[in-house]
């Protein structure tokens, strides 16, 4: 049986796509190597809470076309995201904001802030750093790199930060007034009941098959569908020979908890380096869960090697020019298109995921 497109991956990119493609009339056959839907954005249902399998997943923009679009899939609440920072036995909001520099220096208007920060970065400020620890140091000042990034950011990229370049920081936001919300965007929340029914819409009456291989696949059936939209590492679809990319993952540690509410927030930063994990995520607030057990998932970040999920493109200059060399080939394909964080080799939050499918929904349908 022939399709006009065979969609390689079942997670948000694709299923945008095999949604769009459907409605279009076209016939799409999608395939994942897992054993489920929803990429990394798949909720497992433990003890009654959505657990995000992947890591926290907050959906966020300022783009109402693609806010309407996803209301379409689900009904989300009011869940506002205001992540918690952890250092030693001291504890912290995120962003940067007058609660943070309250509970650092004691002060309490935005100019005292303002004030000590100015007078930190002037005593390390470098007019060219050659590292993050430098550019941190120049834009924030000892306190809040020593405390809130330092540590977090080591174990983030698994290297002293004297050692990592310093364009991972381009800016800091700093916030001078009382208000916790990471985001700033309009529209924000959590699909009530996870993210696994939304896929599971957009894909109702599309063919999908799971525990599916593409190179395995490919091979005992290379005519199976005019055009292959690969969702995939685009240096793994070419066989590496240019050479790997670089990727970070993330190793999760999930526990059912006996007890009604660990930490008292969804995500807790650990900022210093000491601590083996970068945070812990409670599942059950995002859904402002009362059951009376909890759900917690320890993160750990590590350099990937094959065989893993890949998370995050390292997107150093290196990488960059390796990419540009990939994409090269990809331009070249009359059959194969690359979308998604992996064949694009690029960071996406959520609605800039269905921002790109949607984009070369307009190009290709």
């Amino acid at each position: 049986m022939k399709y006009d497109y065979l969609i390689v991956g079942a997670g948000l990119f694709g299923a945008v796509f095999a949604h769009e493609a459907k409605k279009a009339g076209k016939k799409c056959l999608v395939i994942d190597k897992r054993n489920h839907i929803a990429g990394n954005i798949y909720c497992e249902n433990i003890e009654g809470i959505n657990v995000h399998k992947y890591g926290a997943h907050i959906f966020h923009t300022s783009n109402k076309e693609v806010w309407d679009y996803i209301n379409q899939f689900a009904e989300f609440n009011h869940y506002i995201n205001s992540p918690v920072a952890a250092y030693k036995d001291e504890t912290y909001n995120l962003p940067f904001n007058m609660n943070t520099f309250s509970r650092l220096w004691g002060i309490r208007t935005p100019q005292e802030a303002k004030d000590i920060i100015e007078k930190q970065r002037a005593e390390y400020g470098v007019a060219e750093p050659k590292n993050l620890e430098e550019q941190a140091l120049s834009l924030a000042g000892k306190d809040v790199y020593e405390k809130l990034i330092k540590g977090y950011t080591e174990k983030q990229w698994g290297r002293p930060c004297t050692e990592l370049p310093a364009f991972i920081i381009k800016r800091l936001p700093f916030r001078f007034i009382y208000d916790n919300n990471y985001f700033n965007d309009r529209y924000q929340g959590i699909p009530i009941g996870g993210y696994t029914p939304i896929v599971e819409k957009m894909l109702e009456g599309i063919e999908v098959r799971l525990e599916t291989d593409y190179f395995d696949f490919i091979k005992d059936n290379p005519e199976v569908a005019d055009v292959i939209l690969f969702t995939g590492m685009i240096d793994e679809f070419y066989g590496y020979k240019l050479g790997a990319l670089a990727y970070r993952t993330v190793r999760f540690e999930t526990e059912v908890l006996d007890c009604d509410n660990y930490q008292g927030n969804a995500v807790v930063n650990y900022t210093e380096r000491e601590v083996p994990y970068t945070r812990i995520i409670e599942h059950k607030h995002f859904e402002f869960g009362k059951q009376p057990k909890t759900v917690i998932s320890r993160e750990y970040s590590s350099e990937w090697k094959p065989g893993i999920e890949p998370y995050y493109p390292v997107n150093n200059e290196e990488n960059n020019e390796l990419f540009a060399k990939y994409r090269a080939l990809a331009d070249k394909e009359e059959r194969v298109i690359f979308g998604g964080r992996l064949g694009n080799y690029k960071y996406y939050d959520m609605d800039k995921v269905i921002e790109a499918a949607l984009m070369l929904v307009k190009e290709r349908l």
